[in-house]
């Protein structure tokens, strides 16, 4: 199947709108694009042309997107391209869609935390047991020039 697969960066919009649907759940928001480039004349950065995509989310990725994502983040959007144009009134409107596969903040231009959806009645996600990162349980115990350094402010 021929499909153009885009991976965009940009800010959101306006308000994510989630829909409980037949079919699983729906999610869409306005996601705006700006390119810059340097001004050689001016010696500073310059915004170009902004462009604006309807980024549509189905289903988990709906509402993990609809729990996650507000008007002015910055995110990164990779999905499927489809581009309508259609007639209204008597004027052409052409309107590019993008139907996402994946959604995330841009981690560029600040912090982020992951959170896992909790599934209920799932005991096992509950009692799961953070790993044990040793190679060798049973090894003697390192000497102090081989022990790790703790993370700053951890006594």
């Amino acid at each position: 199947m021929n499909e153009t697969m885009v991976c965009t960066v940009g800010n959101v919009a306006t308000r994510p709108v989630y829909r409980e649907l037949a079919n699983g759940a729906s999610a869409r928001f306005r996601l705006a694009v700006t390119s810059r480039y340097w001004d050689r004349e001016k010696s500073a950065w310059t915004d170009g042309q902004t462009n604006f995509f309807t980024v549509w989310a189905n289903r988990a990725l709906a509402t993990n997107v609809g729990a996650s994502v507000s008007v002015g983040d910055p995110v990164i959007v990779q999905g499927r391209l489809k581009v309508r144009t259609e007639q209204r009134d008597g004027q052409s409107w052409t309107s590019a869609d993008i139907d996402a596969v994946a959604i995330g903040h841009d981690l560029s231009r600040g912090t982020s935390a992951f959170r896992r959806p909790s599934k209920e009645g799932d005991a096992t996600a509950a009692a799961r047991a953070e790993p044990s990162w040793e190679t060798e349980p049973d090894s003697q115990p390192e000497t102090a020039s081989q022990q790790r350094p703790e993370p700053a402010g951890v006594t």
